[in-house]
């Protein structure tokens, strides 16, 4: 029964989890959370990730009640994100690593969350919807590939609520998105933005462009409320996807759509999909913000998967890239 040791930090969260054969044995997590009106720089991010990491590790052991010689591996996130961030990260996992003689995995962040959501919710081989701060993509398995049918051709989904909420001064705390979540449920006026799919990618930045032009003039006009642009953004941003997806679910032929990223614990998206699902006889699976948002314990599991089908990281390319496609892993841990 291996346990692997498993360490994110691709953006402003952190985190160590701890698997066992399917089992999430322990899974502490950090965020690192600036000003209302800004957002992270990747120097700042490393920086609180460095400071609190080595706690993680302790409190994930503990929680999981294993000391060094338990661990059989050390999985940790090689990319995409931020290269400050997986840098400093990818060196603990590297040290830890050598120091207890055990052997590394890098892990693709983006099939880190698809296979904790299909540990997680059961679902066997679903239309994937991949939405967060830094990545938005439509996937499908495919002959050993985690193919990506569709995407954002600029920013991501995350990305632009994210900077919607600088607009409007909305805290970071406990993300904007969540708060923009929140005020969406009190608008009541739909504002018409640009609502753009091309095919099976969608383009976002377009639509902040507009609503950073428009809202303050909007709001100092009384044309329309805070909320009522949380509300409109968030009904017109995740029309576009559910759109994309179930275009990707009729071309696979799919009757399983599976919600993962940090984006994906928002209730309204969630709901939007769900409709979707029931008018294709379809069923929906999503997580919550334990597993949705990043979490050390998805690289663990992904990292789990990956040793139990023999894949090993040399300490010499156990480096980071910003850049690491979901389709340019060879999964060799399905069929």
């Amino acid at each position: 029964m291996p346990a692997v040791l498993g360490f994110e930090g691709s953006a402003n969260k952190v985190g160590v989890g701890v698997v066992r054969d399917g089992k999430v044995l322990a899974n502490p997590r950090r965020t690192y959370v600036t000003p209302p009106g800004t957002g992270f720089l990747p120097g700042d991010t490393a920086r609180h990730h460095r400071a609190v990491i080595l706690d993680l590790l302790r409190e994930a052991l503990t929680e999981a009640g294993l000391t060094s010689h338990d661990i059989d591996c050390i999985a940790y996130t090689k990319g995409p994100g931020m290269g400050a961030p997986l840098v400093s990260v990818a060196i603990v996992a590297r040290t830890v690593a050598q120091l207890w003689n055990k052997p590394l995995l890098g892990v693709n962040h983006c099939i880190g969350h698809i296979e904790m959501g299909r540990l997680i919710t059961g679902a066997t081989s679903p239309t994937v919807l991949y939405v967060s701060g830094g990545n938005t993509q439509v996937i499908a398995y495919s002959e050993r590939r985690y193919r990506i049918f569709g995407e954002t051709i600029d920013i991501a989904v995350g990305n632009c609520l994210d900077r919607f909420a600088r607009v409007l001064k909305i805290s970071n705390d406990p993300s904007p998105g969540y708060n923009i979540e929140q005020m969406a449920k009190r608008g009541k006026k739909l504002v018409e933005l640009p609502y753009t799919v091309k095919g099976m990618d969608v383009s976002f930045s377009g639509i902040l462009s507009f609503i950073e032009d428009v809202a303050q003039r909007m709001l100092a006009t009384g044309e329309c409320t805070p909320e009522d642009l949380c509300f409109s953004l968030q009904e017109t941003v995740f029309a576009m996807l559910v759109e994309i997806t179930e275009r990707a679910m009729a071309h696979c032929g799919s009757q399983e759509a599976l919600i993962v990223g940090g984006v994906g614990c928002n209730l309204r998206l969630q709901e939007m999909m769900e409709t979707m699902c029931q008018e294709r006889g379809a069923k929906l699976f999503a997580t919550d913000e334990r597993f949705c948002i990043d979490n050390g314990a998805m690289i663990a599991h992904a990292g789990w998967e990956m040793f139990q089908a023999g894949h090993r990281t040399p300490i010499r390319d156990s480096g980071i890239t910003q850049r690491y496609r979901t389709d340019e892993v060879e999964v060799t841990w399905r069929d």
